[in-house]
């Protein structure tokens, strides 16, 4: 069987993969380059499929990390549609399920997540939308029509944009979440509760403290049945609980894996000619300790980052990676580690509306979450490097 070979080789047709060619292209412009994506659409940006795609700010084709022809124009193969099976780090060698055999040089793995399933029963129900791709937006864009109902299963990140992207979108949206308050693990309890009050206002009826035990069809509809006996109805079933990062093939090759393929400061894995970036990527970075990040910058920087480590510029990895989301007329950017597990610090301008919420551990500043105020990102990221011990009386307006 004929085995193709490239200088350069990453599985994943992700955020973190697409910006890994340009992070190639920079230090190397002739290095052969093949990318593998399960996906049958180029790299684009995933987070307007929650948001901007819902509120017709933006559309499918104005997405793609690069336009299509950069890819023919920089001599990158894209092999679309193409799940990679098996990896052998003696050989160099890459098997997709198809049988095609690839060599390579230097490989970045760039496999993202995938999202976590309802294990009970009914969980696997033909057309249950496990949120995640962009095949995924356009078969529900195409059912989502005004006037029918939804379930949306999960009250984190996505099932928190989705349920504000349907209603917007004109549907009668029912949230299912087992957490008192939306976003639980990053808003604290007040702001919680209040978008509790806020999404209500906006017609979402928010079923939180409950979760789904069964899920069944019946005349074209879902029933999920819940651990509080409720029986909930609806025309279409969105579930967003979360991602699990895809480490299979990692693992079979016996690469270090933990929560994430482990990788060094230059995003390295315990093989040298092996790097991992993006969703699957657990990370020593630099100021908070070892994470696992599955938001875009993070994919962003961390991909361009892995392609430039790839073409040998063998530099650390830095960045402190930030996040956003819009919730009806509540956005935020975050930058760090926010979560609710540590104490945290509200410095409101408006409560539960317009402020800053700090997030402290051991009297170190950890992250911090930017409420309706923008173009504050590198001021916390500074406040956070800095690392010094800090009260929440001196945090009073560090960010205004």
């Amino acid at each position: 069987m004929t085995q193709e070979r490239f200088d350069y080789a990453v599985i994943g047709g992700g955020l973190a993969g697409g910006w890994a060619v340009s992070g190639i292209r920079e230090r190397d412009q002739s290095g052969s380059i093949v990318l593998f994506s399960a996906e049958n659409d180029l790299p684009y940006d995933r987070p307007p499929l929650s948001k901007q795609l819902w509120k017709g700010d933006t559309t499918l084709d104005k997405i793609y990390v690069q336009p299509p022809e950069y890819y023919a124009q920089n001599h990158v193969v894209v092999k679309l549609g193409t799940r990679i099976a098996a990896l052998d780090r003696r050989e160099h060698r890459l098997r997709d399920e198809s049988g095609g055999e690839y060599l390579y040089g230097k490989l970045l793995l760039a496999t993202g997540g995938a999202p976590r399933r309802l294990p009970l029963p009914g969980g696997d129900l033909p057309g249950l939308c496990y949120y995640r791709t962009a095949d995924d937006y356009r078969t529900l864009r195409e059912a989502a029509r005004a006037g029918r109902s939804a379930l949306v299963i999960g009250g984190g990140f996505i099932g928190s944009e989705m349920a504000a992207a349907l209603t917007i979108a004109g549907l009668r949206v029912t949230m299912l979440f087992p957490e008192r308050y939306l976003v639980s693990r990053v808003f604290p309890e007040s702001l919680g509760l209040a978008l509790n009050a806020a999404y209500r206002a906006k017609g979402v009826e928010v079923v939180a403290e409950d979760a789904p035990t069964a899920i069944e069809t019946a005349h074209g509809a879902y029933r999920v049945r819940t651990r509080a006996g409720r029986s909930l109805a609806a025309d279409l079933v969105v579930v967003g609980i979360g991602i699990a990062p895809n480490v299979e093939l990692a693992r079979a090759a016996g690469l270090e894996v933990g929560n994430g393929i482990v990788v060094n400061e230059r995003l390295q894995t315990s093989d040298p000619d092996i790097f991992a970036a993006g969703d699957n990527a657990f990370f020593p970075e630099a100021t908070l300790g070892p994470r696992r990040i599955e938001h875009w910058d993070n994919a962003v920087s961390q991909g361009k980052h892995a392609g430039r480590n790839l073409a040998g510029a063998g530099q650390p990895f830095t960045d402190l990676p930030f996040f956003y989301s819009d919730l009806f007329e509540f956005g935020y950017e975050a930058v760090g580690d926010v979560d609710t597990r540590h104490e945290t610090f509200a410095d409101w301008q408006e409560e539960n509306k317009t402020g800053v919420i700090y997030y402290l551990a051991h009297g170190r500043l950890r992250g911090a979450m930017m409420c309706n105020v923008w173009e504050k990102v590198e001021a916390a990221r500074a406040l956070i490097r800095a690392q010094r011990p800090v009260t929440a009386q001196q945090l009073q307006g560090a960010i205004a």
